[in-house]
């Protein structure tokens, strides 16, 4: 079976590169065959963290996705991996609908999963609210509750779009926040976390040894809940 994952979520800011950085690092430390392709021209961070993995795609035309499908049906044991820059949703969504790329990819056995990267804030919410109404129950769908700005998802929580997620199928995973510093520090050096965990030395990956047991920590909490899912 193929499988393509889109990384999204429209809002800049909320987490969408860091998601398909720890998603791409899962994919190398279980050896599950993939390839990225990153639609952010100047700040790509799968190219820049990810070079040797991926390649740039561009929005730009009716059939810029296209090659995504062909090349799901070419390595159907491996895996497509879409890093999606901030208000792309629309030129996808278009593409989905006047492609017709949800039958085509049931007639060809293909899994789309759409992540639909959130942070605490009103705005995520909204936007959940309108692919649910577009695409709730068509296309399978993995909410990241990212805590780069806290833990708390109350005004998620009390919206009742969650729930209708979940109730539409969604799976919930929780993206615990990595301190500012370290993170700082682990692209500060362009590093895949990969780097960050396995350099020893400090100038190379720009981490101490406890800097680097806590990405070890995070990074296991990453996958802990991505292992939970069907990739």
């Amino acid at each position: 079976m193929s499988h393509i994952h889109f990384i999204g979520g429209e809002k800049g800011g909320v987490g969408k590169s860091l998601v398909s950085r720890v998603l791409a690092q899962y994919f190398i430390d279980w050896n599950i065959p993939f390839r990225g392709f990153d639609t952010d021209r100047s700040h790509g961070a799968l190219l820049r963290f990810y070079g040797d993995f991926s390649a740039p795609i561009a929005l730009d035309q009716h059939d810029s996705l296209d090659p995504l499908i062909e090349r799901a049906l070419e390595d159907p044991q491996g895996r497509i991996l879409v890093d999606l820059a901030a208000q792309t949703q629309q030129s996808l969504a278009a593409w989905i609908e006047d492609s017709g790329v949800l039958d085509f990819a049931a007639e060809h056995n293909m899994t789309l999963t759409w992540w639909h990267v959130m942070d605490t804030g009103r705005d995520s919410v909204d936007l959940l609210r309108k692919w649910l109404d577009q695409f709730g129950g068509r296309l399978k769908l993995v909410l990241v509750l990212n805590e780069v700005r806290g833990d708390r998802f109350d005004i998620l929580d009390a919206s009742g779009e969650r729930e209708r997620a979940e109730q539409l199928g969604a799976s919930v995973i929780h993206l615990r926040r990595l301190p500012d510093t370290t993170m700082q520090k682990i692209d500060q050096q362009s590093a895949s976390f990969w780097a960050a965990l396995n350099h020893p030395d400090r100038a190379t990956a720009g981490l101490g040894m406890l800097e680097r047991q806590r990405v070890k920590v995070w990074l296991n909490r990453a996958y802990g809940d991505i292992s939970k899912l069907a990739l």
